[in-house]
Order: C-alpha cells, then structure tokens, then sequence
C-alpha cells in the first residue's frame, strides 16, 4: 500500500495515528537538527518533519538528499504541529516520519511548481505534465470535470441519451476546413475528422432516440485565436418533435441549473434579442449586457453641416462612456490610437465631451454648436461627466469597429465583472450570408438550418432577406451555444442546397444519405451544441480556453510538448498512397 491517506485530509483528529503518505517535494527546508519537507499530491499539502532525536539517523541523511518534485513515500506518526497554518487544511498537524522510501528522483524543474510560477506560456505548455501539478492547472481540469459532470446529470435526467458518433467521416465543402485522414486500404480516398456530428445527430432523431447528447470532440483546420483550438469539445444535443421554444426553454434549464450548481447563482432572465438588434445596438451577434454603452445612430445630427467625414460616411454611431469626461486628452489620443490599430482598423475617433454643467467640448466644435451636441447626447444616452465616442465609415466595417471600443472600455471600466452573469437568445439569424470571394451566397450556420416559417418563398426573390429558425446563446459577450431547427424533409434540403450553388449531383454525392433517410419519415427536431471549452472558462470567470484543457496546442496549432504536426516516415506515405514533392525534412 502506497498510502493509507492523501495529502490533503488528515487534521488533529488524527493525532497519534499511524499513516503512510505518498507524492511529490513541495520543497525542503534544512535547519541541521530539524528537516521539514512539504509533501504534495492532488489533494494537498501535508508538512513532515525530521527530527534528530526522534527520527533514524539514516533517514535524517536521506531526508538531506530529497530536492524538489523527488517522489517519495514516507511512514509516521500524526502529531500536533507547533507552528500552526490556518490557510491549509492540514496545517495543524505533521507527520514524525520514522520510514522514507524515495520512489523517484526528479531533475530540477525547469520552472517552479507554485501558484505564481517563474514560467512562461510556451516554457510551461512544453512541460505540462510539470504546469498540471500546479493549483491553477489542477483546479481548472478539476473545474472543467465538475461542469462535464453536471452537464451529465441534468441531460441525463432530462431524458437525453449519450451516443457516440464516428470520428472518420466524409469531407464537406461547407464550414471551415476539414482535417483529413488518407485511407491506406483505399488509396487516394480519405476521411475526414468532424467539425460536428450534426447530420448524425439528425440521422439519430430519424432513428427515433427523440433526445440525443454527446460530450464530443470536434476539428476544424483554421486559424486560432486566444479562444480557439484546432480541437475542441462540444456539448453537442438534439431533440425531435420541437420548435424553436422548446429547445430555448430546454437549454435555458441547463444553463440555470450549471449556474447555480457550479457557481452558485440563481438567473432567472434570458433576454431574447434580435440579430438585427444586436448588430444596431452592439455591433456584434454576441453582446455583453452586463453594462450598458449601447450605440446611438447619429447620421440624422450629423450629416446636415460641412464635415465631410461624417457627410460621406454610411453611417456615423457613437456611445456614451460613463465618466468619461475625466479623461485627459493624452488618454484620449490613446483611445484613438487604439482604434487605430489594425487589429481594429479605424481610420480615427470624433469624442465630445459632456461638461457637469452642461455644456459640451468636442474635437470639431468648429462644424457643431451647443444644439447638435446636446442631440449627440440624446441619441447615445450620455450625461453630464461622460464622454460621447464616435466612428463613421461603411456600415460592416464601423460596427464591430465601436462594439471592440466599446468592450475594451468595459474593460479598462471595470463593468465586465467575471462574477456578474448576464446570459441572452439572440435570434432571427440571416439565413444566408454573401461571400465577395465566391460571389455567392454560403449558409450562415449551416445548410441544414431551416428558414423561419413562411420565408422559404423569399429564397427566389430576396435570398439575403430570409431569417433563419437559428438561435445562439450568449453569455458575458461570448457565445456558448448555439443551434437551429432543421429542414426534416427531402424537397426542402434541395432546394436550400440548390440556393447555396450545389448541382444535384454534388449535393447528391456530400449528403444523399440525409436526404434518402429524410424519404424514411423524418420526425421536425433541431438542437444546439455548446462549446465546453469556452463554457467553462466563462463560468470559471475566465476567456482564455486553453487554461481549461489538459493539453492545448499554441496559437500556431503545434502541440510543442510532443512536437506535433511532425514529418512521418516515407514507408507510411507510401502505405498511404502519398508522394510529397519539394518538402525539406
């Protein structure tokens, strides 16, 4: 027996107890007559002591030996400890070690293993097994398997039933690019890895499982941001049998029930907003509404004087900043800096300031009086002591330009507040959207979100103007979920397919399987998928996925512990069928 106890339980009411204890050197501290050895495993912390006068001679020298991460075992006795730690839960007590056993040596880590570590990102992601061992790391995974587990037990008493869907799959043109898997028994023919189980999952509600989930990992070959991975993990679900109120009501229970067993708090609103309210008021399709600053169209107040960048422009917004006025113009300058950034990619910034007593200062007094400020006010909600932003230029461009201003305001504010939740439908998605690559238009989910009742007819007329049976949930201005009711029958699937520029032919050859099983009496149903990764970052009041995941991959998609993508062996291509041409090793 390795141990009798973990490292994180025992207390005074273990005194005079025999134990054996088993883990990792915290660290060492030697004072001659007296060892003390901090001893760490999952669990915690427990102090050991090696005493001269109680403790073996050989296991004193021993003890000298231990540096830091050595495994070791030890055996003894619980005594009071005399220097007590109120801040862990052992700290009453330690072990009079009378048996040391050193399981395994350890080199010198390469960063130290605390909270507050001396480690880089990239130093840290190339010895993560070391970075698990750390509280952060270890609590996180700790904290993803709690929610992965609550996720479980609701859906599970809800009537969802978990089934596994296949990983080696067929290519699609549509969404993001596929990784694929070359086929070695059938050459020149390859796999691909899924970016979502959804026509399985559609296939399942064919089937007759009417309510399916699977905690499952997906792929997708694009570029990766702070937020993003190459793979990633979905809460993936679908039900049959309902419309678009049933799966809002339904995943409004999980996210109220994660909530309140995870973080510990009761939300009862979830607000149904518009895409195309969300695009006028936030400039993005997923706003966070724990503050206000919402966007004020100025177009009506500004375009009537001689100031060409607002008269040109197609559309002049701006926002209110609370308390705002109190910028100097220095910090001003920053935030127009800022803007134009290319990450932001705005030409410059018009503020105006609004004064305690009223009156107003602006950086183009010369075009605007008192009486057109105060209007800018109105529009944009600004009072006295805030100072009123604004941006102007093309429509698509302007929009997500502010809401990044206006996010990066809330932050510097203070008002994204990570133990504040404030979760939001936002619906009415287009149903298509225009690619100026192709010239033509790709579905805004994908192809197989069905248009909201009574619009497929627009599909001939006004195809951009069709609004999609689609929903996203977003939460704290990030998007955790989202999903669609489906098309459920073959005619329509053809036609959506025909409207997204698919012959028969290819939409036969990528997806005949789902239209022939939709001929076998498809059931209406539709679903939605949360991303895990980003669902647990937010509910544990964090962004950045990657602190979540056991091992992540850079933000170039290497995986730089296991060196990963690596060159393979030309006898594996050529089982595979493969000849590269002008690759260096």
């Amino acid at each position: 027996m390795y141990r009798s106890h973990n490292c994180g339980e025992l207390n005074a009411s273990h005194i005079n107890t025999e134990v054996t204890l088993a883990g990792w050197v915290q660290k060492s501290r030697d004072k001659g007559f007296m060892i003390w050895v901090d001893l760490r495993d999952r669990y915690g912390i427990t102090q050991l002591i090696f005493d001269e006068e109680r403790t073996p001679k050989a296991i004193i020298q021993e003890a000298k030996l231990l540096g830091r991460e050595f495994v070791i075992q030890v055996k003894g006795n619980v005594i009071e400890r005399s220097s007590k730690n109120p801040n862990i839960p052992t700290g009453e007590i330690e072990i009079l070690v009378s048996e040391l056993t050193i399981l395994n040596k350890a080199l010198l880590p390469p960063f130290t293993i605390e909270d507050k570590t001396d480690g880089g990102e990239e130093l840290r992601m190339k010895y993560r097994y070391l970075d698990i061992r750390r509280n952060p790391v270890k609590n996180s995974l700790i904290f993803r398997h709690n929610v992965a587990q609550a996720v479980r037990n609701y859906l599970s008493k809800e009537g969802f039933i978990e089934v596994e869907t296949p990983y080696l799959i067929k290519s699609t043109p549509e969404g993001a690019r596929d990784f694929v898997v070359p086929s070695r028994m059938n050459a020149g023919q390859f796999y691909a890895l899924p970016q979502s189980p959804q026509t399985f999952k559609q296939l399942l509600m064919v089937g007759g499982m009417d309510k399916y989930f699977q905690i499952v990992k997906c792929f997708r070959d694009e570029d990766l941001r702070a937020d993003r991975q190459p793979e990633f993990t979905q809460i993936d679900c679908e039900m049959a049998f309902v419309e678009q109120e049933d799966i809002l009501n339904a995943f409004e229970g999980l996210t109220r029930h994660l909530l309140k067993e995870i973080n510990g708090i009761e939300v009862e609103k979830f607000p149904r907003m518009l895409y195309d309210d969300a695009m006028r008021l936030y400039g993005n399709d997923k706003p966070d509404i724990r503050f206000g600053m919402e966007f004020g169209e100025l177009n009506s107040v500004t375009q009537h004087k001689d100031f060409g960048v607002f008269n040109s422009a197609e559309l002049v917004v701006g926002i209110a900043v609370p308390g705002g006025n109190v910028y100097t113009r220095k910090e001003i300058d920053q935030l127009i800096d800022w803007v134009k950034r290319p990450q932001v990619g705005a030409l410059g910034m018009v503020y105006c300031r609004c004064n305690e007593d009223g009156t107003y200062k602006s950086s183009v007094d010369k075009f605007y009086d008192q009486d057109d400020f105060a209007k800018w006010a109105e529009i944009t909600g600004a009072k006295p002591g805030d100072l009123i932003c604004v941006l102007s230029g093309e429509t698509y461009k302007v929009r997500p330009q502010l809401s990044a201003l206006r996010m990066e305001l809330a932050t510097r504010l203070g008002l994204r507040k990570p133990n504040e939740f404030a979760p939001l439908w936002v619906i009415d998605f287009p149903l298509l959207e225009w690619d100026e690559d192709t010239k033509r238009y790709h579905a805004m989910h994908h192809p197989f979100t069905s248009p909201k009742p009574g619009q497929l007819e627009l599909l001939a007329t006004n195809p951009g103007d069709v609004k999609a049976n689609a929903y996203d949930l977003v939460l704290n201005g990030n998007e955790i979920g989202g999903g669609s009711i489906r098309i459920h029958d073959k005619k329509t699937q053809s036609l959506m397919f025909d409207y997204l520029g698919f012959t028969e032919e290819e939409a036969k050859a990528q997806f005949g399987f789902l239209m022939d099983a939709f001929q076998y009496g498809a059931p209406p149903h539709g679903g939605l998928a949360f991303g895990l990764d980003r669902l647990v970052a937010i509910l544990a009041g964090q962004e950045i996925i990657r602190d979540f995941i056991a091992f992540p991959k850079n933000n170039s998609g290497r995986d730089i512990m296991i060196d990963a993508p690596a060159f393979i062996d030309q006898n594996q291509l050529k089982e595979l069928h493969i000849k590269l041409e002008g690759l260096d090793k």
